[in-house]
């Protein structure tokens, strides 16, 4: 068989596995990354296939181009409005953590490894920041429901994190091979790293916004062209010395919140092309590794990755976090547990190899294994993490399936299709129903066969209803068809009573019997909250008050809109 077809046939036979394997993650708990990984590690030279890739140089390529459009699809995803909340720690994290945390498991793999200063440096900042791929891959396949606050900080971080990387390990690379500039050369560096990929990001996101928003295409050229903008982004960051990275992210975050129909024929297809991109992405790199090699550092290698699961990544949150941001306890200590490390480091670690440090090899497989400890350690437990540290949110319902009609360029109407899960609307007539008022329900499905809905139509469980709303008409529709154990569940998180934001303190106080300090009584129960909670509150904040948790449970801006009364 010609190398062509050979090529197509374990591409595509890798592909299908990978996929047809993912279901394993869900049955088994087990990491979707890490199922990733070892595929390939299985179909490498010490594998199964024996297959031989040892191309540093391909890999790094392959690396760069995967994660650019996997951050490109995470910038898509994240709302601006998250970074009310979100973004100043963050940036914090993505910066001074990634320093603190770098420094403190390099010294650690100094002492390991019996290697010098520099060499152990250059461990940590190879494994020193968190990754994209992981952290989206994480928090949205594994059905983790997170807090505003910290799902944004997370988010945010991973997206962000990369210059700080990229800054550190290829300086302590070029001190290594004595090619190191002067203190000013080496500032400049970081500074334009940082301040091009931020300007360039935003800029040229902020116009390939509008160009998007502004032209008629056919369905399927929107993505493709953003695609090609945001890999221009890319490189025009990265050839005039800026963070291509930081830059894709960013621009993708202008894309996906200038409203307008292209967002609903991009968003599906970058959906695709960033699971594309993971696959690839870690079947190349456990190819690359070599599993017998990698088994003289383990001992020292899990050793290092202890050390900065359970105390560089704590402490470096501890320190740039929780002194200087409102942050609880436990939402720190789950901030801290997430710190994902995943294709980032191990594509930092080919730069020493392509850079020829001495002892290369030793960096590529510390870094392996440390991201194999992570996925293991960290993304195997994190649902269970979430669930106790008391950061996640009970499920909400969301449309079975929803598209847009395409008759405005702006602010579209949509076609959402709910099934009928909720107790209280059996033989309810439709005419009774509280429904948003630019909503209508335009057909009815019941035993597969379609119903004309009128006023009088009694709904039934197991109806299936097509409506036509818009994306502002969600949460009221979702509140109306959610399922009665999502209902038992939001009820049992957010309490059965539920108060307007705008009510006074002291009317609330003198209904239950409450005591109220003299600069309370005036107050509204949300800024009451808002002033309990220390600023920028978020869905699922509890304040406890009179032994009763009083928690946030729906918000407008920043502005808290209704709070819900938990007895226990």
């Amino acid at each position: 068989m010609d190398s062509i077809n050979s090529l197509f046939l374990l591409s595509g036979f890798l592909l299908a596995l990978s996929i047809l394997a993912s279901r394993l993650s869900s049955m088994a708990g087990v990491p979707l990354l890490l199922i990733f990984l070892g595929l390939g590690m299985l179909a490498g030279e010490e594998g199964l296939l024996g297959i031989q890739f040892d191309d540093y140089s391909l890999a790094f390529s392959i690396g760069h181009l995967a994660l650019a459009m996997i951050l490109l699809d995470g910038g898509l995803r994240t709302r601006l409005k998250t970074f009310r909340v979100g973004f100043r720690p963050a940036l914090s994290l993505a910066t001074f953590g990634v320093f603190i945390t770098s420094g403190l498991v390099g010294l650690f793999a100094m002492w390991v490894f019996d290697l010098s200063l520099v060499q152990g440096l250059l461990v940590g900042a190879i494994v020193g920041s968190t990754d994209a791929a992981a952290v989206f891959s994480m928090l949205s396949g594994r059905g983790v429901n997170l807090n505003e606050r910290v799902g944004a900080t997370l988010e945010i971080e991973s997206g962000t994190n990369d210059p700080m990387a990229i800054f550190l390990t290829l300086m302590l690379v070029e001190v290594l091979v004595g090619d190191i500039g002067g203190v000013g050369e080496t500032l400049l560096f970081l500074v334009q790293q940082f301040g091009l990929g931020i300007l360039i990001g935003l800029g040229v996101g902020w116009l390939s916004a509008r160009l998007l928003s502004w032209l008629d295409l056919a369905p399927g050229l929107y993505s493709l062209l953003a695609l090609g903008l945001g890999f221009c982004v890319f490189g025009l960051t990265s050839a005039l010395g800026g963070s291509g990275f930081l830059a894709i992210y960013l621009a993708g975050l202008m894309i996906g919140n200038r409203p307008g129909r292209h967002l609903a024929f991009i968003l599906p297809v970058h959906d695709g092309l960033a699971w594309l991109s993971q696959i690839g992405l870690f079947l190349v790199l456990g190819l690359l590794v070599t599993p017998s090699e990698m088994m003289d550092y383990a001992l020292p290698a899990l050793l290092v990755a202890l050390a900065l699961i359970f105390v560089a990544r704590p402490l470096a949150v501890l320190i740039v976090v929780k002194p200087f941001f409102k942050f609880r306890w436990r939402e720190i200590g789950f901030i801290a547990w997430v710190g994902l490390r995943g294709a980032v480091p191990i594509v930092l670690a080919i730069f020493p190899v392509i850079g020829g440090v001495e002892n290369a090899s030793l960096y590529f497989n510390v870094a392996f294994a440390v991201v194999l400890l992570s996925l293991l350690i960290q993304g195997g437990s994190l649902p269970w993490m979430a669930r106790r540290m008391k950061v996640e949110l009970p499920p909400t319902v969301t449309p079975n399936r929803r598209g847009p009609l395409g008759i405005l360029p702006e602010n579209d109407y949509e076609m959402f299709v709910y099934e009928v899960e909720n107790a209280d609307l059996e033989d309810v007539p439709i005419r009774l129903l509280r429904f948003p008022s630019g909503a209508l329900i335009s057909a009815l499905f019941r035993e597969h066969a379609m119903l004309h809905p009128k006023g009088s139509t009694r709904l039934r469980l197991g109806d299936v209803i097509c409506v036509i709303g818009r994306t502002d008409d969600l949460p009221a529709l979702n509140r109306l068809f959610n399922g009665d154990a999502k209902l038992k569940r939001e009820r049992a998180f957010f309490g059965t009573f539920t108060f307007d934001g705008d009510a006074f303190m002291r009317d609330i106080a003198d209904a239950y019997g409450l005591t109220l300090s003299p600069g309370e009584q005036d107050m509204t129960l949300a800024e009451f909250v808002s002033l309990r909670v220390g600023g920028h509150p978020v869905v699922g904040d509890d304040v406890d008050w009179h032994g009763i948790h009083w928690v946030v449970s729906a918000m407008e801006g920043n502005r808290v809109t209704r709070v819900g009364l938990r007895l226990y």
